[in-house]
């Protein structure tokens, strides 16, 4: 209920930066046993802007994933993939393989994104349902991009402030 606002407001703020980067990355996820992927972007400043689940990890699974992006979000300036051939053969389908980028190390922003994602898996004793990996995915993802604030950049005062904010905020949306 509130994770919906809580992502139209942080879209609409996104949607502000004309420059995007975003940080293109899947990771396995055990759903009941079997292999599952968990498709996620993360824009420039560690926001994660889609989480996506499916069944297989091939072109098909990233051309959805992509579409699905743009469609929410825009076309990004640059997108940094790992060297996974399904990323350059749907963004070559898209129109958009000059806007790929690949490197050793240019892909860590959304590598580091996906530890307080695992950190609550194993909290969560793993998943039963895809269905339930998507929307906690997604719940997930709004709610810590609310809280997340960077501390590393800012100052002990900025950062306080910007906290306290966030959980008025998030006070507010659960009393209403």
């Amino acid at each position: 209920m509130f994770a919906a606002e809580i992502r139209r407001k942080r879209v609409q703020q996104l949607r502000a930066f004309s420059k995007w980067k975003w940080h293109v990355d899947e990771v396995f996820v055990k759903v009941n046993g079997k292999r599952h992927y968990l498709w996620r972007a993360v824009d420039r400043e560690g926001e994660v802007l889609e989480a996506v689940v499916t069944k297989r990890r091939n072109k098909a699974a990233a051309l959805k994933f992509l579409r699905k992006l743009m469609k929410r979000h825009g076309c990004a300036e640059e997108i940094v993939t790992d060297r996974f051939a399904s990323y350059k053969a749907s963004l070559r389908e898209m129109g958009a393989l000059e806007k790929q980028q690949t490197g050793r190390w240019l892909n860590n922003r959304v590598e580091n994104s996906h530890l307080p994602f695992r950190r609550r898996e194993s909290a969560m004793q793993r998943f039963r349902r895809m269905r339930s990996l998507q929307k906690f995915a997604s719940v997930h993802s709004s709610v810590y991009n609310h809280f997340n604030q960077e501390r590393s950049l800012t100052s002990r005062d900025t950062f306080k402030l910007t906290r306290t904010a966030a959980l008025s905020e998030w006070r507010q949306l659960c009393s209403g």
